[in-house]
């Protein structure tokens, strides 16, 4: 369970004095039992613990750009190691080609005719992709299936 290896990872973090990753871990945990507060649980299932760790990935993502644009390097750094440290909690990334395998797939089986269904295809394939591929991609994917339909 990933709360587990998240605590034990903390744990082994304290003894090791690595302040980056305390930081980083606990306020991971913090935003984790955050969002089980929310959702009026004791405990998130992983499928929620991941959408957390993804939440903070994108914040991270954006801190990067902004403080990219603002010159401010050493923030930029700081940045990327925490976002490495949560990134490590992701399940492995499909490649584009599995994805786009999986959206031809998806698109054939509900009989996508055109934009129009993006929703529906967009749902599914999430659904089958389960957190293992970036959103942007299957997005991007999705529309370039349905704008030009397979032959």
């Amino acid at each position: 369970m990933l709360e587990e290896k998240l605590m034990t990872d903390y744990k082994s973090a304290l003894k090791n004095k690595d302040a980056l990753a305390v930081s980083t871990l606990s306020f991971l945990r913090a935003q984790i039992n955050y969002a089980a507060l929310e959702k009026k649980k004791d405990k998130l299932d992983d499928a929620e613990s991941l959408a957390v760790v993804k939440k903070l990935i994108k914040q991270h993502q954006d801190s990067i750009e902004q403080f990219t644009a603002g010159g401010r390097l050493d923030l930029v750094e700081k940045e990327k190691k925490e976002m490495d440290i949560l990134k490590a909690y992701l399940p492995e990334e499909l490649s584009a080609e599995a994805v786009k395998k999986i959206v031809d797939e998806t698109a054939a089986s509900l009989g996508a005719s055109g934009i129009k269904d993006m929703g529906k295809v967009m749902k599914e394939v999430l659904a089958k992709t389960a957190g293992s591929a970036d959103g942007k991609l299957v997005s991007e994917l999705v529309k370039q299936r349905l704008l030009k339909p397979a032959a």
